[in-house]
């Protein structure tokens, strides 16, 4: 049976986006349709550090983290917009074993002494990419349609609506997956985090288990983003003034730069979490194929590029 050269993608996040533009590069006439397009996206809000962060299988995880690390570095080199370098240190107040994710990363060391707050005991460090999101989505959107990518807003209510034995649909659609796929192994992961001023920071900082847990500071050219909490099955989208206070103070504890940094704004975003990252190829009832990618957790931007490949093959494979 000959496979179909045309595809419908549901969403337009990280994941539809980077998807929808290698099964172009894949010879793939392409649509995207989304309920919610760049910069209305839960892809718009995150801090898209590099950071394989509440996503499983860790072998896949990591499988699909290296391929976009590499990708991330690669764009970088090249002068992409939104894709930059920082130094990221993950802290412990304990000796901690190598990082898991080293094998996807590259250059992993121990923090220096003169890198590590008085509270923690050591560091993991590694150079990796940062993703500005309010410049790299727009460049994503224009690459795709330069290639030929139409884009349409539609709430797709089932995927019976879009898929068809002619056509593969992909299913990138994060969150919404949940009620499109009744999918129950979908659920959300608040996120809060406080997006201020930069006051010349250029390194990366994250306690995921330690005093100040959850904390985070990334920094992008102009502002940082601070966070966070990480709280599965809450729906809330309304910031928290007390959260946001609370973030402040751990995050100026962790860089003490931060004293006089001026607060921008505060932005809630629902991380697409699930038990694991679903990416499979089926056939439905009717003969029509459909590839699933979602369920990247906190790892959207470390995962999109590998999984995005791999959502190509299958296409091209069956």
């Amino acid at each position: 049976m000959n496979q179909p050269r045309s595809a419908i993608v549901i969403g337009c996040g990280v994941s539809g986006l980077t998807s929808a533009i290698r099964l172009i590069e894949a010879g793939f006439s392409v649509e995207i349709v989304a309920r919610e397009l760049p910069p209305e996206t839960t892809s718009n809000i995150a801090a898209a550090l590099w950071f394989p962060f509440r996503a499983e299988p860790r072998e896949r995880v990591l499988a699909w983290s290296k391929t976009t690390f590499d990708e991330l570095v690669r764009q970088h080199r090249a002068g992409v917009p939104g894709v930059t370098m920082t130094t990221f240190i993950e802290l412990y107040d304990h000796q901690a074993p190598r990082p898991f994710w080293e094998p996807a990363a590259a250059g992993v060391r121990r923090a220096r002494p003169d890198e590590l707050h008085p509270d923690y005991e050591m560091g993991w460090a590694a150079e990796v990419p940062v993703v500005e999101t309010p410049v790299y989505l727009p460049y994503l959107v224009e690459r795709f349609t330069d290639l030929g990518g139409k884009i349409r807003q539609q709430n797709i209510e089932k995927i019976e609506d879009v898929a068809a034995p002619d056509r593969l649909a992909v299913v990138c659609a994060g969150l919404g997956a949940r009620d499109l796929l009744k999918d129950e192994e979908v659920f959300p992961i608040r996120g809060q985090v406080v997006r201020v001023t930069n006051p010349g920071i250029r390194r990366a900082l994250t306690d995921d288990d330690g005093p100040r847990s959850i904390a985070y500071t990334i920094p992008r050219t102009d502002d940082i983003i601070l966070g966070g909490v990480a709280v599965p099955n809450d729906w809330n989208r309304t910031p928290d003034p007390e959260l946001s206070i609370e973030i402040l103070k751990k995050c100026r504890e962790l860089e003490p730069a931060l004293a006089d940094a001026t607060v921008i704004e505060t932005r809630v975003g629902l991380r697409p979490g699930r038990t694991t990252v679903r990416l499979e190829r089926e056939t439905l009832p009717d003969g029509s194929p459909v590839i699933y990618n979602y369920g990247h957790g906190g790892a959207g931007f470390t995962l999109c590029w590998g999984c995005a490949a791999e959502v190509a093959e299958r296409a091209v494979s069956g």
